[in-house]
């Protein structure tokens, strides 16, 4: 019925692994009859797959230009464009669209506005609008209920240095060994010192939750239900597991990803079912060389087939090119492939050569294992990778190649041994268990339907009333906006 008909806006932040999940979801949405305005920069957009044909009416996608700033490089529109120490650049860049959000919303007139962690100010804007906001978080609620209430994130004064972050945290009230590695921690820590933005991430985060109405989060309550009741008990506001959004292929394949995945599936199609170990570590995280070294000589070591898709480098600044090492891919020649494009990972992890994963972690790269009963083998970089990758090893779905606490050095033998004990001993055989396990919470669509039914329902229960007068008031109104708003609570 037309007035039951929502219209929802999306400002995702401008990462592919934030990106993706949100489309994920803005297709979900569509489906039920709502409209959805997708806002993003242009050669993100442009870089997004294929809206299927019968979501095209819609899915409407708003290209916003993104300020050009220096330090950031003209093509550089998403993470996955820039080294990790630049991203800081993009975040400056992005809170320069304060201004033209503002106006586009208020044109837009949606009922609801989905924002992302970065673009914490969206929550302000959209109140002066009059328009109800979602925190829409990627991310699994053990990290979002891990970080603590929103004043813990804003005044600061529990989280200031790496250690504070290796313990569960005073709020957490039930027992879990869920928490960072030293050196996981320590890592995210280097690559935001010195924010250009002058907001960090805390801030960015705490601002975001306590300017929303909704608390939206990429999880099911089978999977981590006491996560859930501590983010909503962290915050005193309603939390909505959206379901793990499980992607879905794309109906519209050019002709380069039938060719792609043509002679990807002519080498696995020569190995037997569950041998394979498929190595992918997302469209952003890029091994140092050392790593890149040490993982190779393990994978060489352990003996076993491998399909590798290998980064080497992150945009056209990153100036710290890594190489396998001398002879490596002479000497796997047959028994591996090292890939350096795009790959249709989903096919790939479907196929049934494939029988575990050697991932960082990334939350979108879980799913798809999960979705195939795919084993995991963890190596994490930064970020939310640690997390994810503690709950994991918590519930005994994912095992974690053995590093030093401090530095996180390891050994080719540690990944030679990880690789052996996941996909073929016995003792790693509860890790292939826990993935058939998990495959119903992580591939049902009709769990994954219900999630967002549930969520839909009381998005158009509790939609605001017209905004007509307030939303012109704001439309010629300069002097607020979410860094406004951050700044007053600094002087106060």
């Amino acid at each position: 019925m037309a007035d039951e008909q929502l219209h929802i806006a999306m400002v995702p932040w401008l990462a592919f692994g934030h990106m993706m999940p949100w489309l994920e979801l803005a297709k979900l949405i569509a489906q039920k009859g709502h409209k959805i305005s997708f806002i993003s920069t242009p050669r993100n957009i442009d870089r997004l797959p294929k809206t299927p044909p019968h979501l095209s009416s819609a899915i409407h996608f708003i290209k916003v230009p993104l300020p050009q700033i220096e330090g950031l490089p003209p093509d550089a529109e998403a993470t996955s464009d820039l080294p990790s120490n630049k991203v800081q650049y993009l975040k400056k860049a992005l809170d320069l669209l304060q201004e033209p959000l503002t106006q586009l919303l208020a044109s837009l007139d949606p009922d609801w506005v989905f924002s992302d962690f970065a673009t914490y100010w969206v929550g302000s804007i959209a109140a002066k609008l009059g328009i109800k906001t979602v925190c829409f978080s990627i991310c699994i609620a053990a990290l979002l209920g891990f970080l603590g209430p929103s004043s813990v994130l804003i005044d600061g004064g529990y989280f200031e240095k790496p250690e504070d972050f290796t313990a569960p945290p005073k709020w957490v009230n039930f027992p879990t060994t869920v928490a960072y590695r030293y050196f996981d921690i320590k890592n995210t820590f280097d690559l935001v010192e010195g924010d250009v933005s002058g907001v960090n991430d805390p801030i960015r985060f705490g601002w975001w939750f306590r300017s929303c109405d909704v608390i939206a989060a990429r999880s099911c309550s089978e999977f981590e239900p006491e996560w859930l009741r501590l983010l909503e008990t962290n915050h005193g506001k309603p939390v909505f597991p959206v379901g793990q959004l499980p992607p879905t292929e794309n109906e519209t394949q050019d002709q380069a990803d039938d060719d792609t995945w043509g002679s990807t599936k002519e080498w696995l199609d020569l190995h037997e079912k569950g041998t394979v170990v498929y190595v992918a570590f997302g469209s952003e995280a890029k091994p140092s060389q050392t790593q890149l070294t040490e993982l190779a000589l393990g994978v060489e070591l352990s003996g076993l087939p491998f399909f590798w898709v290998l980064k080497t480098r992150r945009g056209s600044t990153d100036t710290e090119l890594i190489e396998l090492p001398p002879g490596f891919e002479e000497r796997t020649k047959g028994r591996g492939v090292i890939w350096r494009g795009w790959v249709p990972q989903l096919k790939i992890l479907a196929h049934d050569s494939v029988g575990g994963f050697l991932t960082h972690s990334g939350w979108s790269s879980v799913v798809e294992a999960l979705m195939f009963e795919r084993a995991l083998i963890i190596f994490t970089f930064y970020a939310d990778q640690g997390i994810n990758a503690s709950l994991l090893e918590e519930k005994k779905i994912g095992y974690r190649i053995p590093r030093n606490e401090l530095d996180g050095s390891f050994t080719r033998d540690s990944v030679a041994e990880s690789l052996k004990l996941v996909m073929v001993s016995e003792e790693g055989k509860i890790y292939r268990d826990k993935a058939k396990e998990m495959k119903p919470l992580f591939s049902d669509r009709i769990r994954q339907a219900n999630y967002v039914d549930n969520f839909l329902s009381y998005l158009k229960t509790h939609k605001p009333a017209a905004k007509g007068t307030q939303q012109q008031e704001i439309t010629n109104s300069s002097s607020w906006g979410g860094v406004a708003l951050f700044d007053q609570h600094v002087k106060e």
